[in-house]
């Protein structure tokens, strides 16, 4: 019997992906429902060409022209956010792909846990914000999060059950402006930012890149997957994008994950855990390989790793504080409201603001988040 796969997110970068995934063992899954916030041009050409249960556009001004540009297909399209933590609990659902940016994918990946449905997890922002609270319901609920990041696929690649983590290598690009002196990072634009040299992200995460806070996410991130101390994730920067990240093991042997730069390659496994089927793509040849390099990171240079492993060095409501300022600094910078080196200040300043508090529940993380933004914007 096929998988039912609900996509939160398809008309992403993850999304169109998992579609691909879908379309290539079109006899083993099925894209079951899929949403989108705002690209309803894009949902309704998959629709049309997947045919889903239902669909959800989540911008309710859309909805209308979702609804009319499938009107002769037997599929349910609804809209709003709430539409998207049903969608999710529907009993046929077997996996929710959560390919959400940002905040607004949390609450659907709640649902969908409390529905006991099978998580593959690419929006990194859930675990960042309320990393205790969704821990403590996926094991309530005894379901799996499979990680779909590239970087936490490959860590769990290569665990081995009973054997101790003692330290993560996550490994990082660098991003545009590895290269770039303090000087040189005064200036850089928003194209500067957009021209990621390894992969193909959407804007948001594109930027998070330049500026190494989508890093510092993925350190938090895997503290949560992975039962680690914070000290015990070293970020190395990596520049060929080779090696997706690596596990150092109690007697000193480090076990590692190599392959091209192919997002459909952990969002397949995630799909098929613990199987590995054919996938069509490119192979990595290490013929072609000339130097593989590492550095350290510089926080110096790109503060927003700094602050990310201090709010989690803090923890409590930090992170979900650093998250919604980064989300508004993030977004202002896209729009040319300011510059590069103000994304990590507006960070800092929403940190020092903002009440803290080690209360895990989703209702303190829902408010922090409105207040943090709304500090933050007044910054912009």
């Amino acid at each position: 019997m096929k998988k039912k796969i609900c996509i939160l997110g398809s008309t992403g970068s993850i999304g169109t992906q998992a579609l691909d995934v879908i379309e290539q063992h079109s006899d083993l899954y099925e894209a079951y429902v899929l949403t989108a916030y705002n690209n309803a041009a894009l949902l309704i050409e998959q629709a049309r060409k997947f045919v889903p249960e239902a669909v959800v556009i989540a911008k309710e001004s859309n909805y209308e022209a979702v609804k009319e540009g499938l009107a002769d297909l037997p599929i349910k399209v609804y809209t709003g956010a709430e539409a998207l933590c049903q969608v999710v609990q529907d009993e046929n659902v077997d996996i929710v792909l959560a390919s959400m940016v940002g905040f607004a994918g949390l609450e659907p990946t709640i649902a969908a846990i409390k529905a006991k449905k099978t998580i593959a997890l690419a929006n990194k922002e859930t675990l960042v914000v309320a990393g205790d609270l969704i821990t403590r319901l996926a094991n309530q609920y005894e379901v799996p999060i499979l990680p779909v990041d590239s970087e936490h696929s490959a860590i769990f690649q290569c665990l081995e059950p009973g054997n101790r983590i003692d330290k993560i290598l996550l490994t990082c690009s660098g991003g545009p402006f590895r290269k770039f002196d303090k000087q040189q990072l005064k200036t850089v634009t928003k194209a500067d930012a957009l021209a990621h040299p390894t992969w193909n992200m959407g804007a948001k995460i594109t930027i998070d890149s330049a500026t190494l806070m989508n890093k510092g996410f993925e350190v938090i991130e895997a503290k949560w997957l992975f039962g680690v101390k914070p000290e015990q994730i070293q970020v190395v920067v990596h520049p060929q994008s080779v090696i997706h990240s690596a596990v150092q093991f109690e007697d000193g042997a480090v076990k590692a994950q190599l392959g091209v730069p192919d997002m459909r390659l952990p969002i397949q496994y995630a799909f098929s855990y613990p199987k590995r089927m054919p996938l069509n793509g490119e192979r990595l040849d290490l013929f072609k390989m000339k130097d593989l390099t590492f550095e350290q990171p510089d926080i110096e240079r790109f503060p927003c790793l700094r602050l990310a492993y201090e709010s989690l060095n803090q923890g409590g409501n930090m992170p979900c504080i650093v998250n919604a300022a980064n989300e508004i600094a993030n977004r202002a910078f896209i729009d040319d409201k300011i510059g590069y080196e103000r994304i990590a200040q507006i960070i800092e300043q929403t940190m020092q603001k903002i009440d803290f508090t080690t209360d895990s529940a989703l209702e303190t993380y829902l408010q922090t988040d409105k207040e943090a933004r709304a500090y933050a914007s007044t910054l912009i």
